[in-house]
């Protein structure tokens, strides 16, 4: 059985549960008036230099009166989606396998719409230098690949890449992974720390225009197009306020739509705005690598 099938199975099993009944949060329920948010404001863990969807809907007015509450920086999708089933959050996003993995392991929450995945232009790639003599994936036994965090997407695409080019389960134990912060990972490679790093999004963009590395696989290649991750609420959350829940997962999904319907310019111009005005002392430089949302927008 191909490695890849589960990963694309998962992703789709969690798709099929983006329906808003459940998951908590810190609010506390109003009064609920048809259609409008019974709590109005949600915390969020956010990304340095970078516009989550949330923020984009937010600021686009798909949100109505629900306003966002950033209380920090997120470190992996893992630690973002267990913020939130421990109530230290109201919404996080993760690869699907964590997702699931989070919910059989008895959180209390749902995933409710898609937020990032793979498309032509938008994926995660594995790249060595330029000079490296690793060509092939059996060339990766023995050797260090640099990922943002355990258990989640690269992990599970990883796996799957030496699956398929006929690894054995022993010899992909022997494939280490090494946990760097996405923003160490490409001097992390030039620096000969790491063999092979992940790179994804602007990151990789800037990576690949410097020069100098080679990219190795990719997600896309090994997939094509595919929805990769979720946000989830508590279910608690969603039962008291499925009002400010549906609210959430419609504005986030419009924010998609705008995103792959507006002019490439004038989306990053919005980030750059947004960015700007929210006064955490980030860097704008690299949004001018941002090319798609990533995520399908049909079936």
């Amino acid at each position: 059985m191909k490695l890849h099938q589960p990963l694309l199975s998962v992703a789709a099993a969690v798709v099929l549960a983006l329906t808003v009944t459940g998951c908590g949060g810190n609010a506390q329920a109003g009064d609920q008036t048809a259609g409008q948010a019974e709590v109005k404001e949600l915390r969020y863990q956010g990304s340095a230099n970078n516009v989550g969807l949330p923020e984009l809907a937010a600021d686009l007015g798909y949100l109505g009166d629900i306003k966002l509450n950033w209380v920090g920086n997120t470190t992996s999708g893992p630690q973002d989606i267990q913020s939130a089933a421990t109530n230290q959050t109201d919404f996080g996003g993760a690869f699907a396998g964590a997702v699931v993995k989070l919910i059989e392991a008895g959180a209390p929450v749902t995933a409710v719409v898609n937020y990032y995945g793979e498309d032509a232009k938008t994926f995660n790639g594995f790249y060595v230098k330029a000079d490296s003599a690793i060509k092939t994936a059996r060339d990766l036994i023995g050797k260090k690949i640099a990922v943002n965090t355990l258990g989640a997407h690269s992990e599970a695409v990883i796996n799957t890449y030496l699956s398929k080019n006929g690894l054995s389960q022993d010899e992909i134990k022997q494939v280490q992974l090494v946990v760097l912060a996405p923003n160490d990972t490409e001097e992390a490679v030039r620096r000969g720390q790491v063999d092979v790093g992940s790179l994804g999004g602007v990151l990789q963009d800037h990576a690949v225009a410097a020069g100098g590395l080679r990219s190795l696989f990719n997600d896309y290649e090994l997939f094509g197009t595919f929805a990769g991750g979720q946000y989830v609420l508590r279910n608690d959350f969603i039962a008291k306020n499925p009002n400010t829940a549906r609210i959430f997962a419609t504005g986030v999904a419009k924010a998609i739509k705008w995103e792959t319907e507006t002019p490439r310019d004038q989306v990053i111009a919005r980030f750059k705005k947004i960015i700007d005005a929210r006064g955490r002392n980030e860097s704008t430089a690299n949004l001018q690598y941002w090319k798609s949302p990533g995520v399908p927008t049909t079936a």
